[in-house]
C-alpha cells in the first residue's frame, strides 16, 4: 500500500490564515489584470475585436483549468508550500517581462506566419501569441487555489466555510483586478507599468513567505533582480519601437495611440500594423484619402438657408471637419462625437482642430438617442481599431441617423474595408442602409481600401451634386469630378444587420484576411529572395 504525504504543519507567516486569504485575493487580482493587459498588448498589433478578445479569454481559461488540475495533484503529492510560493515568484517575473519580451515575441510570430499561413493570419497570430506569452504564468497562478485549500482546510467540519472564503477572496480580487487596470492604472501609467505593478504585488507575496520561513534566499534574490531588470527595460520600449517618425505614443481607456510626422503630413493611428485613422497635410491641401470623397455629401444635401449643419460620428482628429470648413462655400457649422477624449486632445494639439468645432465625448449612437437637433449631413466614421462597432452597423442605428437628418439631408458612411465579395461586410452594410434610404450611391476611393456610401431620401440629391460640382474650382473641382465619375447607384438586397444579429466581427475579419494576404505577397517574395534577414531589414 502506498502512503499519502501530509501537509506540513503551518509555519512562519502561514500560521495566520489571513495571509493565505491574501494570497488568494492577489492571485485573483493578478489574473484579471493580466487578462486586461493582454488585450492592450495585442490590440496595437491584432486589433481589439471580439474575435481577439475571444482568443484571449479562451486561452486564459485553458491555462487556469490546467493550473487547477496540476495544482490539486501537486498539493496532494507534495504539499510543501515552498513549491507554491516559488511558482508565484516565477509567475511574477514572467508577467513583469511580458511588456518587454512580449513585443519581440509578437513580431517573431508574425514574421514566422508571414511565410507559413495562407488564411486566418490575425487569428493564428493572436492565438499563438497568447499561448506563448500568457498561458504559462496564468497556469502557475491557476495552481494557487487548490494548493491553498490544502493548507487552509483544518478538518472536514469547516471545509465548506474555508473553501467558500477562499473563493470569495479570489472573486473579490478578480473584480478589483478588472476595474483598476481599465479605469486607473492603464490610463494613468500605461500597459507596461500595469504589468509591473501587479507582478510586483505577486513578488512581494512570495518574498514575504520566504522571509518569514527564513529560507529560499537564492530564489528571492534571483526573482528580485530579474524584476528590477524588467522595471527598467519594459517602459523604455514602445509598441512601434522601430518607427522613427513617432512624435507621440500614448494610451487611453479605449485605444493605443500613436502620432507620427514627416515632411508631408501628421497622422494618427490606433494600430501599429494596420492603416491610418486621421491625416493632416502640412500644406493644408486635400489628403487624397476618403475625407475628400466624403465632401460630396454637403454638395448633395439641400440646405435652402445656405447654412450647412454637419455632424461627424467618429470625429477622430477632425480632418473631415476642417476640410468642410475650408473648402465649402457658405456658412458651415460642424460638430462631432468622439468616444475617446484623448483623441480629441491630440486633435487640438497636433492636428490643428479649431476650438470652434465642438466635440462631445460620447458613443455615437448614444449621442443620437439623446440629441434632438437635426442636421443636413451626418458623417458616420466610427471604428474600433479596424472593425465596425456592431451597434453602429444595424438597422436600428441607421433608422436613428435618418430621423436626425433634415429634409433633403444626406448620410455619408466611410467603409474602410472594401471587399469584392458579394456577401462581404460592405454588402451587408449597404443592404441595411438601403432598407432605410431609397437613394444610395457608392464610390471606391482610389489607392485605398475605403468605399464611401451616400444615402438620402431626396431624389434630387445626385443632380444637385452634379450641378454644384461644375461651379467648383481647383482641387475641389478635380476631386468632385472624380467622385462623380465613380458614383454607382446601389440596388438593395436582403442582407440586414440588426441589434440582435450583426456578425460584423466575422464579416470584417474575412475582408481583413484577404487584405493581409494581398500585402503578404511582398513579404513572402522578400523572404524567398533574402531569407529571414530580408524580413528583419
Amino acid at each position: 500500500m502506498g502512503s499519502n504525504k501530509t501537509a506540513k504543519a503551518p509555519s512562519g507567516i502561514l500560521k495566520h490564515k489571513w495571509y493565505l486569504y491574501l494570497t488568494e485575493f492577489f492571485s485573483g487580482v493578478s489574473v484579471m489584470a493580466v487578462e486586461l493587459g493582454a488585450s492592450r498588448l495585442l490590440a496595437p498589433y491584432f486589433s481589439s475585436s471580439q474575435i481577439v478578445w475571444t482568443i484571449i479569454i479562451g486561452t486564459i481559461m485553458i491555462a487556469m483549468a490546467l493550473g487547477n488540475i496540476y495544482g490539486g495533484r501537486s498539493a496532494d503529492k507534495n504539499p510543501d508550500p515552498d513549491r507554491l510560493y516559488a511558482r508565484i515568484l516565477f509567475a511574477a517575473v514572467w508577467i513583469a517581462a511580458i511588456p518587454f519580451a512580449g513585443k519581440f515575441v509578437i513580431l517573431g510570430i508574425s514574421a514566422l506566419l508571414v511565410v507559413t499561413v495562407s488564411t486566418g493570419f490575425l487569428i493564428w497570430a493572436a492565438f499563438i501569441t497568447c499561448m506563448v506569452v500568457f498561458v504559462f504564468p496564468l497556469f502557475l497562478l491557476g495552481t494557487v487555489t487548490p494548493s491553498l485549500v490544502k493548507y487552509t482546510v483544518g478538518s472536514l467540519d469547516d471545509s465548506g466555510k474555508t473553501v467558500g472564503t477562499l473563493g470569495a477572496f479570489n472573486t473579490i480580487g478578480s473584480i478589483i483586478g478588472t476595474f483598476v487596470p481599465t479605469f486607473i492604472s492603464i490610463p494613468a501609467v500605461g500597459t507596461a507599468a500595469t504589468f509591473l505593478i501587479f507582478s510586483g504585488i505577486l513578488l512581494l507575496i512570495g518574498i514575504a513567505y520566504f522571509a518569514f520561513a527564513k529560507r529560499g534566499a537564492a530564489r528571492v534574490a534571483t526573482a528580485s533582480v530579474l524584476f528590477l531588470v524588467c522595471c527598467f527595460a519594459s517602459p523604455a520600449l514602445g509598441f512601434a519601437f522601430w518607427d522613427k517618425e513617432l512624435i507621440c505614443e500614448d494610451e487611453s481607456i479605449y485605444n493605443y495611440l500613436q502620432v507620427k510626422e514627416n515632411d508631408r503630413y501628421t497622422a494618427l493611428s490606433t494600430n501599429v500594423l494596420f492603416g491610418v485613422q486621421s491625416v493632416a497635410m502640412k500644406d493644408g491641401g486635400l489628403t487624397g484619402m476618403y475625407y475628400d470623397y466624403a465632401m460630396a455629401a454637403p454638395l448633395m444635401a439641400d440646405h435652402p438657408d445656405e447654412k450647412t449643419d454637419i455632424l461627424v460620428l467618429g470625429m477622430g482628429t477632425g480632418t473631415y471637419a476642417k476640410q468642410c470648413i475650408e473648402y465649402l462655400d457658405g456658412e458651415v457649422s460642424v460638430e462631432g462625437v468622439e468616444i475617446d477624449e484623448k483623441i480629441t486632445g491630440l486633435a487640438r494639439e497636433y492636428f490643428g482642430l479649431p476650438e470652434s468645432v465642438n466635440v462631445t465625448t460620447y458613443d455615437g449612437r448614444a449621442f443620437l438617442n439623446v440629441c434632438e437637433k437635426k442636421y443636413d449631413v451626418i458623417m458616420v466614421d466610427a471604428y474600433q481599431d479596424i472593425t465596425i462597432p456592431f451597434q453602429m452597423s444595424s438597422r436600428e442605428f441607421f433608422t436613428l441617423v435618418r430621423e436626425h437628418l433634415n429634409e433633403g439631408g444626406v448620410m455619408v458612411v466611410n467603409m474602410n474595408m472594401r471587399s469584392q465579395d458579394e456577401d462581404g461586410i460592405n454588402s451587408w452594410l449597404s443592404d441595411t442602409i438601403a432598407e432605410q434610404f431609397p437613394y444610395v450611391y457608392t464610390v471606391d476611393c482610389s489607392g485605398s481600401s475605403n468605399r464611401e456610401l451616400f444615402a438620402t431620401e431626396d431624389p434630387a440629391a445626385l443632380e444637385r451634386f452634379r450641378s454644384r460640382s461644375t461651379a467648383l474650382e481647383g482641387d475641389m473641382h478635380v476631386m468632385m469630378s472624380r467622385v462623380n465619375d465613380g458614383l454607382i447607384g446601389y440596388s438593395a438586397g436582403d442582407r440586414i444587420l440588426t441589434d440582435d444579429k450583426a456578425p460584423v466581427e466575422l464579416l470584417g475579419m474575412e475582408v481583413i484576411d484577404d487584405m493581409i494576404q494581398e500585402e503578404l505577397v511582398y513579404y513572402r517574395k522578400v523572404f524567398k529572395e533574402e531569407g529571414i534577414s530580408g524580413l528583419l531589414g
